[in-house]
């Protein structure tokens, strides 16, 4: 046998360069939606809160997040996150969110996620039942409650912030589809929820509309950025801005009540049946009377997996009746990763391909 073989067998760790910028994460899956944990090696960010954090990552590392996000190490569909210092003592840490087009304001798959890995990695002192953890977002304080039973982590459930409805029945004239009827509504970020039952499309929400959802999710994101001036959150001009768009339709699965299809940033289709998006469901299910305190909906996504929302309370939050939803899901850690930044790499910074 030839000693190149033996050599491989020896010799399987890579050493880089010391001017080669080496970033550890611990990649996960909420629902089949991705998320890459950054969790060693990303530069410092400055700021004395989470939209601190945010706004220098976007102004000073923007080149990172593609690096991580887009391929070769990415792909279209990727996202990720930063843990960070919490914003007072009361929280755990604090954490933003990356993706295809930036830094969203809110992310329950990511909760879901990094809820689940500090139990998973007893970043935490766990307990047997529920261990609380308080998650400093973009949009604010998110309470999460990881359930552990013998020692393992059996789901997470999590608050979300003030999730409140703009409006209902809607209409916006899209290119290619004509009038299409929505409702606006905010769940930590903010979202056009199309019902298929008060639309006419020539698609559906299976895989085999992929495409034509991403295109027709996209048109309807860009129809309402335009003709809607209400996409303003009360308090933060840093969460005024419209996410995503989510088409809402009869659930494929027997003992399932809705099915939810999210395309986000610049045309990502969301695995998950989409946290943020669920939490501005039930202030809409609420707001129409479709939904009670103590009652649960279960909704499914592209993929067949599943959330349950639910509605915890009510609160006035600026000028808006706003509910505080419940969102429940599990997560998986799926690998560890060492990337490796080669300076001399024209690729380097990344590129993205559909």
């Amino acid at each position: 046998m030839k000693q190149t073989y033996q050599n491989i067998r020896r010799q399987t760790e890579f050493v880089a360069p010391a001017d080669w910028l080496q970033i550890e994460t611990i990649d996960m899956h909420t629902g089949g939606e991705p998320l890459r944990v950054i969790v060693d090696g990303f530069p410092a960010l400055e700021g004395n809160s989470v939209l601190d954090y945010r706004r220098d990552c976007m102004a000073r590392f923007d080149h990172l997040r593609t690096a991580l996000m887009f391929e070769p190490r990415g792909h279209a569909d990727m996202y990720g996150c930063i843990l960070l210092p919490p914003n007072d003592a009361e929280g755990d840490f604090g954490i933003i969110f990356l993706h295809n087009e930036g830094y969203s304001t809110m992310c329950g798959h990511a909760i879901i996620a990094i809820s689940t890995l500090a139990v998973e990695m007893q970043w935490i002192e766990v307990q047997e039942g529920d261990n609380v953890l308080k998650i400093d977002a973009p949009c604010g304080r998110i309470t999460s409650y990881a359930h552990v039973k013998n020692g393992q982590v059996t789901g997470v459930r999590f608050h979300c912030v003030p999730s409140f409805v703009v409006g209902l029945d809607r209409e916006v004239v899209v290119p290619g589809l004509g009038k299409v009827v929505y409702d606006l509504a905010y769940g930590g970020a903010f979202y056009a929820y199309v019902d298929m039952a008060k639309n006419h499309f020539d698609f559906d929400l299976t895989p085999d509309s992929y495409r034509q959802l991403i295109q027709a999710g996209m048109d309807i994101k860009h129809a309402v950025m335009r003709a809607d001036k209400e996409i303003l959150h009360p308090f933060e001009d840093d969460l005024s801005f419209l996410y995503g768009t989510i088409f809402i339709g009869e659930a494929l699965h027997q003992g399932i009540d809705s099915r939810n299809v999210c395309i986000f940033a610049e045309g990502e289709v969301d695995r998950c049946p989409t946290g943020s998006g669920v939490s501005g469901r039930m202030a809409i299910h609420k707001k129409r009377g479709q939904i009670d305190f103590g009652q649960q909906l279960s909704i499914e996504s592209i993929t067949d997996s599943v959330f349950i929302g639910s509605v915890v309370s009510e609160e006035d939050y600026g000028p808006f009746s706003a509910v505080i939803p419940q969102v429940e899901g599990t997560a998986h850690i799926t690998g560890q990763h060492r990337f490796l930044i080669d300076p001399k790499d024209p690729m380097k910074e990344g590129f993205i391909l559909r």
